[in-house]
This record gives C-alpha cells, sequence and structure tokens, in this order.
C-alpha cells in the first residue's frame, strides 16, 4: 500500500493505492477531508478488429450510504444517475479523453464510486484527480497526469477548492483541469465577473495544479507499471494517398457550395465515387476510406478558414449571419417569438395563469394579447 498527500486550501488531500480494487489496472482512494473517492479503471487486454474508434465508458456514482441515509420515495434502492452525477461523469471523461495514446483502441472503464462525504468537499474534482491517478499508475496508456481545482471568488478574493458553504457566498464557479504546462479545460459560471478576474482565476488554479500532478508524479515513480504495448490500426500510407489523389479535387469544388444541402450532397457524391474506386482497386480497404475522407475534408475546410479567411457559407470570418426576429407568430399562446440565425431557429412562447390576467386587469396594467406578443397599450413594431 502507497500514498501521498499534500495540503491543499489548508485541507489534507490524499491519493492511496493498493488497498481496495487490487484487481483493477489501477485503483485509488481519494481523500480529501472527510469525502473519500474511490476510483478503478480497466482496460480489455486485446485488440478489437474493424474497430475505428476508442470506447471509453466514464461512469461517476455518489452513494446515499456516503452520507449515512437511505435512498427515499417508494423505491429504496439506487437506480440510474442523476442529472448531476451524469454532469461529473462528463467533466471527468473531458479532459481525460484526449490523453489516451493515439490509435489506442481497446475497451477502457474508468468508475468513481463516493464512499464518503462530509457534504463540505465537492467529490467531483476528486474523481477527475483520482481517474488520472489510477490510469497513471495502470499500465494503460495515458499521456497525463492531470488534475483540477475548483476557484472561487469571495469578497474580491480567490478561493481555491471553496466548502459547500462558502459556494453560496462566491460569484464565480470554476472548474480549471491542466497539466504541470498547461490548461486542458476549463467549466463553470458565474454573476457577470470581468475578463481580468476570469483571467486571474485561470492564472490562480495553475499553481496547486501542478502540485497536483507532481504528487502524481511521485506516486507513479514509486507503483507505476510499465505501459502496455499496442498495435495502431492505421491505413497504409498508399492507400492514403490514393484517396487523397481521388478526392482533393471533387472535395474542394463540394465545399466551395456556398448552400448547405446542395453542398452536403455533393460531399456525399464523392465520397460515394472514392468508396467504389478503392472498392475495386483494393479490396478490404473500405473500412479505412471514410476515416481517410474526413480528415481530409477536415483539413480542406481548416486550409480555408485559416489560410483564405473564408467560412463554408462564404462569410469571413469577421462576419456575422443575418439575424431575424419575429413576434406575435402563434395565435393561442400568449406571446410568442420567432428567432432566427442563418439556418439556426428558435421559437419561443409564454402562457401565464388566469389569475395574474385578472391581477392586470384590476391594476389596469398593460395585458399581453393572445397570439400579438405586445402590450395592448403599445402600437404592434412593423
Amino acid at each position: 500500500m502507497e500514498k501521498v498527500q499534500l495540503e491543499l486550501a489548508g485541507r489534507e488531500l490524499s491519493i492511496e493505492t493498493g488497498r481496495v480494487a487490487r484487481q483493477a489496472d489501477g485503483a485509488v482512494l481519494v481523500r480529501y477531508g472527510d469525502t473519500v473517492v474511490m476510483v478503478a479503471v480497466v482496460a480489455a487486454d486485446k485488440d478489437v478488429e474493424d474497430q475505428d474508434f476508442f470506447p471509453l465508458t466514464v461512469d461517476y456514482r455518489e452513494k446515499a450510504y456516503a452520507i449515512g441515509r437511505i435512498p427515499g420515495g417508494f423505491f429504496k434502492r439506487e437506480g440510474k444517475p442523476k442529472e448531476a452525477e451524469v454532469l461529473s461523469a462528463r467533466l471527468i471523461d473531458r479532459p481525460i479523453r484526449p490523453l489516451f495514446a493515439e490509435g489506442f483502441r481497446r475497451e477502457t472503464q474508468i468508475y468513481c464510486t463516493v464512499l464518503s462525504s462530509d457534504q463540505e468537499n465537492a467529490a467531483d474534482v476528486l474523481g477527475l484527480i483520482g481517474a488520472s491517478a489510477a490510469l497513471s499508475i495502470s499500465s494503460i496508456p495515458f499521456l497525463g497526469p492531470i488534475a483540477a481545482v475548483r476557484v472561487g471568488l469571495i469578497d474580491g478574493a480567490f478561493v481555491l477548492n471553496p466548502l459547500f458553504s462558502q459556494q453560496e457566498e462566491s460569484v464565480l464557479d470554476l472548474v480549471v483541469a491542466g497539466s504541470k504546462d498547461a490548461l486542458v479545460m476549463v467549466e463553470g459560471g458565474a454573476r457577470e465577473i470581468s475578463e481580468h478576474d476570469l483571467a486571474g482565476a485561470l492564472a490562480f488554479a495553475h499553481g496547486p495544479i501542478k502540485e497536483l500532478v507532481a504528487l502524481q508524479e511521485g506516486l507513479v515513480a514509486r507503483v507505476g507499471k510499465p505501459k502496455v504495448g499496442f498495435v495502431a490500426i492505421k491505413p497504409a500510407p498508399e492507400l492514403k494517398n490514393r484517396v487523397t489523389e481521388l478526392a482533393s479535387r471533387g472535395m474542394r469544388e463540394a465545399i466551395a457550395i456556398r448552400d448547405k444541402a446542395a453542398r452536403r450532397a455533393a460531399l456525399e457524391a464523392v465520397r460515394q465515387g472514392v468508396q467504389a474506386a478503392i472498392e475495386q482497386e483494393s479490396p478490404g480497404s473500405e473500412r479505412h476510406v471514410a476515416q481517410l475522407l474526413a480528415d481530409l475534408e477536415y483539413d480542406l475546410v481548416r486550409r480555408m478558414v485559416v489560410d483564405d479567411r473564408v467560412r463554408l457559407d462564404g462569410r469571413g470570418t469577421d462576419d456575422i449571419r443575418q439575424i431575424t426576429c419575429e413576434v406575435g407568430v402563434l395565435p393561442r399562446v400568449h406571446g410568442s417569438a420567432l428567432f432566427t440565425r442563418g439556418q439556426t431557429q428558435s421559437l419561443t412562447t409564454v402562457t401565464r395563469r388566469r389569475e395574474l390576467q385578472e391581477l392586470h386587469a384590476a391594476l389596469q396594467l398593460p395585458v399581453l394579447q393572445r397570439g400579438r406578443g405586445a402590450p395592448q397599450s403599445r402600437p404592434r413594431p412593423a
């Protein structure tokens, strides 16, 4: 059993391995205050043929027993993940997923379970730290470690990993993840803080992130396993060159089409033509063609935007789509509006209780007309 620890924001944070989940490729217990999260990671030991994606599962669960409770309501069992648990799993997934070795395609699972909660220290950030630590000490080819902290802003001062009671007073709730060299993810919200304060929060977060990364590196030096070897499934260079030769001209012409539907149709025609040609020339190579075509399209569009400063629909990088706003679109609701920006639309409706209408009438306040969307006391906009 090995354990590393440091003091963070006046509280001890520890990472321990070797006590639980010993059959997993990597497992740790992360403790901060009296909040404890167990993270275990496992990867399949064989590659799957014809698999062109990375099957990663990240699961985060907050057990009711962690705070000494039994689930309430009719069902006395815990079922599917709650919304907060799903969001926490995504919070862990985002910075972790890009850091696996390129070409690694073996099924990998990361399970984070909150075993104890003091209801003062947030467990989601601990889950991310634990996932990085478990992957780093395992044989799974992970290019970490990384770490994360939460930053608050109370009375003009940044607060590292604020307690739940402090978060109510904070105008900022920011989760920052990063390596020792750079930040890799930022998520959160704020009550209209300045750009200066946001930049300061990011700089403030990177210091403790570096300390947490160094803590994990110390654990890896003591118990880390050699990374497993694997064969990255890549198309032959000859196939890539042939696909580029067949598709480049047609794809350039297709992405130059301004109309979205017509552009999609043209691109699909190019794809089908290339796939048919490759199927005749190199049977058995079809599974690589779709990815090569997607990569080629990405490169061509990127060059057009970066080099020519023109986007797919012909707009420059500083141009915005035409915006229109209409009111009184629907006849029976109390208010409606249609917002259109390019090909994106939002239809919004408002309906209020009859009691409110009667109250407005009694107080002689303007009332929205059904199907009008504008107060009776004002003329309808042209």
